[in-house]
């Protein structure tokens, strides 16, 4: 029988090169070894440690998917490989999130940084040596970046930022956030982006608690008048929005892959007890009833992992996807969410106990039909690009 997370492949599947075999062995070695066995730990703790963030970065997993000239390797299939392999290998989606924040933290600097901040704080991220998070969200406004009040007002050579974010991912532990602050008027032209280390006077951090994603911290990110060098600013004033919407396809994919990652080990895991679990004398997977909802979750998952690899194979060779990044995205949730639900029902009361990875699973699933923007949003995305605006 084939494994669900190693499909038939074709000798051309850009996914199966002798490299990207090899990376997928390198990270579920590091998985396996580095991760499961401390993962209950992290969940309880509240936070991933620093020192996987380093290990990580030994391993050259933290570079993938950035430009070379900031120290980065590879690409977005690279990206995708590693989340998807770490999540079949027995991780996690909320380990994915902690651990790779930098992706959606670094990439605005790498690209559109001045040379000054690349070394400062790209470098020794993707070493593993710094964690970065992105502060866009705030409590007045989600998806509705050109809406964000946070404000940095000119004084000399240095910005003074007074405002609030909430929702961040890595909060708690983040050495800098980039920042979206409002440098001009109302509107997304007057959104830019600026780098505040945590450490400054003015920063304060409250920790948040979830339903889910517990290793991934989270926090509230309070600014009173933090003075920030003028040097800190990501490329132009004004520049923010555009930046910030340039990324979001590679946050959302992300997501995706997360979501079919997640389903396709919640088959596995159900495979497996179904096997060996027994009622009224019989194994459960001898049951129809069993065997169809395990073939229905198989057919979610697999076709949800297609069509995600199909968008983010053209998204990386530079195609216009908006309209199906949403509908992949979108797509990978449901199957996700259905999958998930299906997998703890066939688990019966064993799905329900903490720390059973299935449960682990159920938990962390529900917030990716909201990070990265909800489904509401993509089915907006969708309908806009499909000529029903309203």
């Amino acid at each position: 029988m084939t494994a669900l997370g190693s499909p038939p492949v074709s000798a051309h599947d850009a996914w199966e090169t002798p490299e990207r075999r090899e990376l997928r062995a390198l990270v579920r070695r590091f998985t396996e070894r580095e991760i499961v066995p401390h993962l209950d730990a992290w969940e309880d703790a509240g936070e991933l440690p620093r020192s996987l963030h380093r290990r990580s970065g030994e391993l050259g997993l933290l570079a993938l998917g950035f430009p070379e000239d900031a120290g980065g390797d590879g690409g977005h299939l690279d990206t995708a490989l590693v989340a998807e392999e770490l999540i079949l290998a027995g991780g996690s989606s909320g380990v994915c999130a902690g651990l790779f924040t930098h992706g959606i933290a670094a990439p605005h600097i790498a690209l559109n940084g001045s040379t000054e901040l690349v070394d400062r704080f790209v470098r020794p991220t993707l070493r593993g040596e710094l964690i970065g998070s992105l502060g866009i969200t705030e409590p007045g406004t989600g998806s509705d970046v050109a809406g964000i009040t946070t404000r940095a007002v000119r004084d000399g050579e240095d910005y003074l930022v007074t405002g609030e974010k909430t929702f961040i991912t890595s909060g708690a532990r983040a050495d800098f956030v980039t920042t979206a602050v409002r440098t001009g008027g109302p509107g997304h032209r007057g959104v830019s982006l600026l780098v505040v280390e945590t450490d400054r006077p003015g920063v304060a951090r409250t920790k948040l608690r979830k339903m889910g994603w517990h290793c991934s911290d989270t926090a509230t990110i309070h600014y009173d008048e933090v003075r920030v060098p003028a040097t800190n600013l990501v490329g132009a004033e004004g520049s923010g929005f555009r930046q910030i919407m340039e990324r979001f396809a590679s946050e959302r994919l992300s997501l995706a892959v997360q979501a079919y990652a997640t389903a396709l080990r919640c088959v596995e895991l159900t495979i497996a007890w179904a096997r060996q679990r027994e009622t009224f004398g019989a194994p459960l997977s001898s049951r129809q009833v069993v065997r169809h909802r395990i073939a229905q979750m198989a057919r979610r998952a697999t076709v949800a992992r297609t069509y995600v690899r199909d968008v983010l194979a053209r998204y990386e060779a530079g195609a216009d996807v908006v309209t199906e990044l949403a509908m992949a995205k979108n797509a990978a949730v449901e199957a996700c969410d259905q999958v998930v639900d299906a997998a703890v029902q066939l688990h019966g009361g064993a799905g329900y106990l903490h720390g059973v990875e299935v449960e682990r699973h159920y938990r962390d699933a529900r917030i990716l039909g909201i990070g990265g923007g909800t489904n509401e949003i993509m089915d907006e995305v969708i309908a806009g690009r499909l000529g029903l605006d309203g």
